[in-house]
């Protein structure tokens, strides 16, 4: 994040601060911060003043856009500026919530509705205080995930899979509660564009096996991709693959990718971790033993259609203009095809990677 944001954030605290109220910086700038880790977006939930002042604060500090529909948020470049909030649950789903701003809030009140612990510290940009009312600075420096509130927590069924990426991102466990909350919550009321999200966020992480494997254990692999779930226990001929069956196999090509893939383009980067994530879903539909091996011929051709369903399901089609789609299905259709002319030359150049 750049300084200029803090200053700006430490603006807002001052007004804020001038107005009677204080503003503290919240969620996972905070986190990052403690990590020594870069963040781009700063959240600042302000306390003490009222919401019908609170635009006009902002407002002589600089150019305020608001967002949301059913609670305001005040956009200031970077940084997203609110009231705390209070929360009920009204329906299923994340946004199954009443939300409404209160400004007479404590900040340990307002921790509360966190998923958590690492992600409910606050930070005071004025007197770099630390506001931390379940202890996630512990959390932090014993690299573990555990819930803030169990009811709340099982109340916004995306947060499994936020639990799944962070995991992986952040290199982090998740405590025996958080686990079996995980287990039982269901997920069948996440719309694509916010499961894809998540995914998006895993495919990235510094090693992505560590969330996918998460994502088998607590049941989201089998729940929300079938095509994933099909590759355990689908075994492989152990000369070629002696590292076990094809799930294995696959998050090994998984890591692999992500180690190889920081100079390309974000667009580039997914289609690549896709490609990876989706190259051997013809392998369930086409493995059988042939004269005493254990073969899966076309597999790769035969991996399209369900690497489509996986996409469809995800909803992933063009990222910033790049067909993402088209580059995944090619990459699982041909995925063989370098290996097979290194056979034949002895050689695999840019070219027969292209």
């Amino acid at each position: 994040m750049s300084t200029s944001s803090l200053d700006r954030a430490q603006e807002i605290a001052n007004a804020v601060g001038g107005a009677g109220g204080r503003a503290l910086i919240v969620g996972g700038w905070v986190r990052d911060r403690l990590l020594g880790r870069d963040s781009k977006d700063i959240d600042i939930e302000v306390y003490g003043v009222p919401a019908d002042r609170l635009r006009v604060l902002l407002e002589s500090v600089g150019r305020v856009e608001t967002v949301g529909e059913s609670f305001q948020v005040y956009k200031m470049g970077d940084i997203d500026v609110s009231l705390p909030r209070r929360e009920s649950k009204s329906g299923r789903g994340h946004r199954g919530f009443d939300v409404s701003g209160d400004p007479a809030m404590t900040v340990e009140e307002a921790a509360r509705r966190r998923d958590f612990a690492i992600n409910a510290i606050a930070w005071d940009p004025l007197t770099d205080e630390y506001v931390d009312p379940c202890n996630g600075r512990g959390d932090l420096s014993r690299r573990v995930l555990r819930v803030v509130d169990p009811v709340r927590f099982a109340d916004d069924s995306l947060r499994v899979l936020r639990a799944v990426q962070f995991a992986a991102r952040l290199e982090f466990a998740l405590d025996d509660e958080a686990r079996a909350l995980c287990r039982v919550i269901r997920l069948d009321d996440l719309p694509a564009e916010r499961v894809w999200a998540e995914i998006e966020k895993l495919l990235l992480a510094p090693r992505p096996s560590v969330g996918f494997a998460l994502a088998m254990e607590l049941g989201v692999v089998p729940t929300l991709f079938p095509e994933l779930h099909a590759l355990a226990g689908c075994p492989q001929e152990p000369e070629w693959h002696p590292e076990g069956d094809v799930w294995v196999h696959t998050l090994q090509v998984i890591d692999q990718a992500r180690a190889r893939v920081d100079d390309l383009e974000r667009p580039q980067q997914i289609a690549v971790m896709l490609g990876a994530v989706c190259h051997d879903f013809g392998k369930p539909s086409t493995t059988a033993v042939v004269a005493g091996r254990i073969r899966s011929l076309d597999h790769e051709e035969q991996g399209v259609a369900p690497t489509l369903s996986f996409l469809d399901r995800l909803n992933v089609h063009s990222i910033e203009g790049y067909d993402v789609r088209r580059q995944v299905v090619g990459l699982v259709a041909q995925h063989l095809k370098p290996g097979a002319w290194h056979k034949v030359r002895n050689e695999v150049g840019d070219g027969a990677f292209r």
